[in-house]
This record gives C-alpha cells, structure tokens and sequence, in this order.
C-alpha cells in the first residue's frame, strides 16, 4: 500500500474541471486503425450495428482526474480511461465518439441508446448486475478515507458518530450506508465505523472544495478513490489520508442490460479487456497514468 500512497497525480485544475462536466455532452476523438474486429464477416446485434456504423458512442466523466479530465491547453479529453476507451474502439476497428451523462444516469440503466458503453471507472456490484452488463475489471483502485488537514482523526475508527462526504451513487456512499454489495471476488471490506453518516455532493470533487471553500463543520471526513484523494492533495486541498483502504472497487466496461442484442458487443469488449491485460496495454496506460504503479491487477 505504501506504494499507492506516492501517487504524484498531473497538475489539474480541479474546480474547474467539476464546473466543465455536462449532461449528455458529445466529444469526438481518435480514428480506427489496424486489423478490427469489425473487418469480420461474421458480425450480429449491436456489435454488427456500430460495425456498420463506424462508430462508438462511450460515456466516461471527465471530473475524476487521472482517469478522465480535460486538458485546458488542448481542449481535449484525456486520462487512463479515455486512453482504454480509445483503445477498444481502435481494436474494434471504428472512431470512437465520447459523452458526459451524470452518474446516476450510467449506474441507472435503460440508457435509451444515448451511448454504447460506459468507459468510465464504474465499479461492478451485485446492485448495479441488476441493470448493467460488465466486462472483467480492467483495473482496480483503493477506496481511501480522508480529513481535513490538521484534524485530530487519525484512524478510521476515530470516524465513528461523524458525517462522511463522497459522491453521489457511488460505492463510497454505500459503503458508508451499510449498503455496499462488492462481488465475492473484490476481496475484505473494512467495517463502517459505528454511527457514521453520510452527505453527498454531485461529485466526489465537490466533497474537497467543500473543505477548500470554508465549510470545514460539515463533515468530518471525505471517501473516494486513492487517486482522486492523492490527486486533491497534490492541488494543495486541506486533505489528508487516513487509515488503510476500506475496500478496492472492481472497474469495467458497463452496458446497458434493457438491450436486447447487447451479448455480441459484451463479449467483444470483454474479449478485447482480455487481450489488453494479456499484452501488457492496460499496464503500460496504468503506469503512465498513476505514476508507475500498475492497478490493473488486484493486490
């Protein structure tokens, strides 16, 4: 764990990143390239639709740095998950098109064909499985507390009877409720402390410039990722962790489960997950994003 703990996340303006997320918002980015599964004659459903196409609409939410954000010198989309989106539409052999749903919208399903897939670090719970197919995670990530700077928490027990923010619908807010629903293969979850309680925000973001903004009796502890708590730090937010990760979430490919003829692009998708962790892809995009450590394998 200690090496997760030297994260030194890219210089991101992080308020201005939350402001930057839309609802529904289409980008467009990267070309097809290389021999595709789409150059199959043997295509059907909605795998053989977007083939014909030539296009793949992805969902991801650029408000979580290093996984997806907006670089403001480019205009540009970018992160681990956008590098792995761009990568399973490049090896399905058609251009990949991004949108920005809120959360709630991915996690609720019946996504009404607005987009294909969601690429965009979506835990996979027994909840979720209800209304969303999943691929095999593509990579893993620590649930880690925080406090603001200078409290005299120091533990996660010392949280017991106070209000913890995190974002809405996420694990970290079930986590909190008692309600999480991990997959027997995500491993130990820590218990909740008695009498913790929880507040949410839009985005996990929200939690750390409620802090930076003066509203430091609101809450008394802060739940993400890691990397978005390191990366908080990094931008000089009042944080700091606490304890070791309560949990590390699952991270796949999300698909609405409403879809009749969705099995042929699960499985393409998957398939493709398979093969990016077999020649070392997901690793490389890992170690380039969270600064040499690999989280595309659980430890």
């Amino acid at each position: 764990m200690n090496q997760l703990r030297r994260f030194a996340i890219l210089p991101i303006a992080i308020l201005i990143l939350a402001a930057c997320q839309s609802n529904d918002g289409d980008m467009s980015s990267g070309e097809p390239s290389g021999d595709a599964v789409c150059d199959s004659s043997d295509l059907d459903g909605l795998l053989a639709e977007i083939c014909e196409a030539g296009v793949l609409v992805v969902s991801t939410d650029p408000a979580y740095p290093p996984q997806s954000f907006l670089n403001e010198s480019t205009g540009d989309y970018e992160g681990f998950d956008i590098d792995v989106a761009q990568e399973i539409a490049d090896r399905l052999g058609v251009t990949l098109e991004l949108t920005d749903p809120t959360f709630d919208a991915v996690v609720a399903g019946s996504w009404s064909g607005r987009w294909d897939v969601s690429v965009g670090s979506v835990t996979v719970t027994e909840d979720r499985k209800e209304v969303l197919d999943f691929t095999q995670p593509y990579y893993f990530t620590p649930a880690q507390m925080s406090v603001l700077e200078g409290s005299d928490i120091t533990s996660l027990d010392g949280l017991a009877g106070e209000t913890v923010c995190a974002g809405e619908s996420t694990t970290y807010v079930f986590w909190i409720d008692g309600t999480l629903s991990l997959p027997p293969e995500a491993g130990d979850i820590a218990d909740v402390p008695d009498g913790m309680t929880s507040t949410t925000f839009a985005t996990d973001l929200d939690c750390a410039e409620a802090w930076r903004s003066g509203r430091t009796d609101d809450f008394a502890g802060w739940l993400t990722a890691l990397p978005t708590a390191q990366g908080a730090i990094d931008e000089d937010y009042p944080v700091t962790l606490v304890g070791d990760p309560v949990f590390f979430e699952p991270l796949a490919a999300a698909f609405d489960k409403s879809v009749e003829n969705n099995d042929s692009l699960v499985a393409a998708v998957d398939a493709i997950i398979g093969e990016m962790h077999d020649d070392g892809t997901l690793a490389s995009f890992s170690e380039t994003w969270y600064e040499g450590v690999d989280l595309t394998t659980q430890e």
